[in-house]
């Protein structure tokens, strides 16, 4: 490995799929950053909405509030602060094959999500992260759980394997969409200084205080090719993916962590291969 390989970003996604914010610390909580996607667009029978479905959700973006609260802004549109929801009674959320009990926000901001992506559309708060959503069996071990993230509670990836990626894109035959920014691939933690792919073979990692088990390589889908900026679609990362980096029939980018300690991430934080 390189040496000191460090954190180099923080991402927190506090709307599930609309775009968050990259702060300088973060604490990890069991089921994933403090504040990371604990709220969720939905249509009106609780399925999740999600750029699969509406690339439009990119342009969106949301901050945290104190007290767990959310600011959504968006073009063309005035931002919308929303507070935790007072009302103890939850609603069924679809995300995948699960279905989690949420709480429902307030009318403004269900008026707020559907007339910017011109569906009916409902915002859900995660009241419980501690035992609202386990993770897959297969991958957990008693107890742990996951916020409305996709399955796991960070997702990891490197500096270098992008650069390799991009470099595979540029001598592709969709170069012109290349190369393509971190963004894309939504992470929670990227990490710098170490080799191209070396993520494919960690089973246990340390970034500074906190100890991860890293559960599987991230599969990705379509979201991976809709431009943040523009919520345009293209062919990349997807093409090269599938070429040049999948397992199975997975087309696969970084790693999904689970946390096995807690404590708070620093940008510049030391990184280290335990396993």
């Amino acid at each position: 490995m390189p040496n000191n390989p460090v954190l180099n970003a923080v991402h927190v996604y506090p709307v599930k799929s609309v775009a968050g914010f990259a702060p300088g610390e973060a604490a990890v909580e069991p089921w994933g950053l403090a504040g990371d996607r604990r709220w969720v667009l939905t249509e009106p029978d609780g399925k999740m909405i999600t750029q699969r479905q509406q690339p439009r959700l990119a342009l969106a973006s949301a901050r945290p509030l104190p007290g767990g609260g959310v600011r959504l802004t968006a073009p063309g549109g005035e931002p919308l602060d929303v507070a935790v929801p007072d009302e103890i009674c939850t609603v069924t959320v679809q995300i995948f094959r699960d279905k989690v009990e949420a709480v429902p926000a307030d009318a403004a901001a269900d008026a707020w999500a559907s007339d910017f992506l011109g569906v009916e559309a409902r915002l859900r708060y995660l009241d419980a992260p501690q035992h609202r959503r386990p993770i897959k069996p297969e991958y957990a071990r008693p107890g742990e759980t996951v916020s409305f993230a996709d399955a796991f509670p960070l997702l990891l990836t490197t500096a270098a394997s992008l650069d390799a990626l991009n470099s595979l894109i540029a001598q592709g035959d969709h170069a012109d969409e290349g190369p393509l920014p971190m963004n894309r691939f939504r992470p929670s933690v990227v990490i710098d200084g170490v080799a191209p792919w070396a993520e494919d073979d960690w089973r246990r990692v340390r970034i500074g205080e906190v100890a991860f088990r890293v559960a599987q390589p991230c599969a990705r889908c379509v979201i991976t090719t809709t431009d943040q900026r523009t919520a345009e679609r293209g062919k990349e990362p997807l093409r090269t993916l599938a070429r040049h980096h999948r397992v199975g029939d997975q087309l696969v980018f970084g790693q999904n962590l689970v946390p096995e300690t807690t404590g708070t991430l620093r940008v510049g934080d030391a990184f280290e291969v335990l396993e």
